[in-house]
């Protein structure tokens, strides 16, 4: 299976399509990225180089992806970090072409914003422009807490709130909606999901790093649309996806680097090594 990829890239670290892309060939997906920007790592560090694509080669690149026959074999649309409002209008068109080439294709959407920790740390314009606009026509959207609360006008941390604003998303079109970072106790972060059937919850050990995982949860959102895209089984990919990210950050942390162990701990996406459940929360 084939899936289009449309987030950042850095050169040095795991973040965007630098995660995602390698987690999701190893899942056995043929993965085409289109990034956003290129950067030489992530703003994490303090300071960075590279710049954001200009709209005109955005779409370029699109337009030649199209003439190669690549929207008529995608099977997903992943989209994570745009930077830049004026990349929207493009990625829509792309995501209707390819509909209208292949109609079961599945648009999954990672909201990027930012976080309860550093806030947001993109222009309120493209948060506007995501709210309105790009989770509206997706099947799949995985905000953290705080991108929940951007998208819906409600930032609110406690479960039953968050699954309130996971459904006022899917009130406006989103199918399924994983919200991650869910932090009600010291032991444990929850990830839950809400769609047509329920709402499940997983609880993932909290691993006290001291700073935040950069890259986790592009991670988890390639990981979770591979093995969904496998079974069709959002509660199965939830678990899966818990755990292999799981996985791979207590291996990062057991070595202190500063960056994910995606590639020494590859075999957490194949097998990971907890196997941890969700379980129904309504």
């Amino acid at each position: 299976m084939n899936v289009l990829s449309i987030q950042s890239h850095v050169s040095f670290g795991y973040v965007g399509n630098s995660a995602a892309v390698f987690a999701l060939q190893r899942m056995g997906y043929d993965v085409w990225p289109v990034h956003t920007l290129s950067f030489s790592n992530h703003p994490g560090y303090g300071d960075f180089e590279g710049a954001g694509l200009e709209t005109s080669t955005f779409e370029s690149i699109l337009n030649g992806l199209e003439r190669r026959g690549a929207f008529a074999a995608c099977d997903a649309v992943l989209s994570g970090y745009l930077g830049n409002a004026a990349l929207g209008a493009p990625l829509l068109d792309a995501i209707q072409a390819v509909r209208n080439k292949n109609p079961d294709t599945l648009y999954c959407c990672d909201p990027v914003i930012g976080d309860i920790e550093g806030g947001a740390y993109l222009p309120e314009n493209v948060a506007e422009f995501l709210a309105a606009e790009i989770v509206t026509r997706a099947d799949i959207v995985t905000p953290n807490v705080f991108e929940l609360g951007c998208l819906t006008g409600r930032m609110q941390t406690a479960p039953k709130e968050i699954l309130a604003s996971a459904e006022a998303l899917r009130d406006r079109g989103a199918k399924r909606v994983v919200v991650t970072g869910v932090s009600d106790n010291s032991s444990t972060v929850g990830t839950i999901l809400v769609e047509d059937d329920g709402a499940w919850r997983v609880d993932t050990p909290r691993i006290e790093f001291g700073r935040r995982a950069d890259g986790a949860g592009d991670l988890f959102t390639a990981v979770f649309l591979g093995r969904y895209l496998e079974r069709r089984d959002a509660v199965y990919a939830l678990g899966y996806a818990a755990s292999a990210v799981y996985g791979i950050l207590l291996a990062t942390f057991q070595a202190q680097s500063r960056e994910p162990l995606i590639i020494q701990a590859q075999e957490e996406i194949i097998a990971p090594s907890n196997a941890l459940k969700p379980f129904r929360i309504a």
